[in-house]
């Protein structure tokens, strides 16, 4: 069972737990190709990926996404999910060890409830942003 952040004893700027995934495998870009229909060979062929200028495969970013709604499912019921927008920022390639974490923007308490807009992002071990993003929450009151 989940244990959801409890917002309410949280400030502006406060960190929400961050989540680790284990590295990235080739096997787990072709598992998710087959998953979401994506079968572009950047993410499966490493002689394709060679002959576009790359050293080896990238991994889908939308499975980067993917980790970040993990992050996300894990700190708000779906229920208070109200918005999860992304931006793609760079390659991540098989052995990359991705780190989601979250950051509060801003908190507000209204008639609706309680409003939470965190920053987002997908870092790899380097410290290099994968994907940057947003997510907005209302949890009753």
């Amino acid at each position: 069972m989940p244990h959801y952040v409890d917002f309410n004893g949280l400030q502006v700027g406060d960190s929400l737990p961050s989540l680790t995934k284990d590295p990235i495998t080739k096997v787990q870009l072709v598992r998710y190709a087959g998953a979401s229909g994506d079968f572009n060979p950047l993410h499966t062929d490493d002689s394709v990926a060679q002959k576009s200028g790359l050293k080896v495969v990238i991994a889908q970013g939308i499975l980067i996404m993917g980790f970040m709604a993990q992050a996300i499912s894990g700190w708000v019921k779906k229920s208070d999910l109200k918005r999860f927008k992304v931006r793609f920022m760079g390659m991540t390639y098989p052995g990359d060890v991705i780190t989601v974490k979250a950051v509060i923007k801003e908190k507000q308490e209204g008639e609706k409830g309680l409003f939470v807009l965190c920053d987002t992002l997908a870092e790899d071990q380097n410290g290099e942003t994968k994907v940057s993003g947003q997510f907005e929450i209302m949890q009753p009151i």
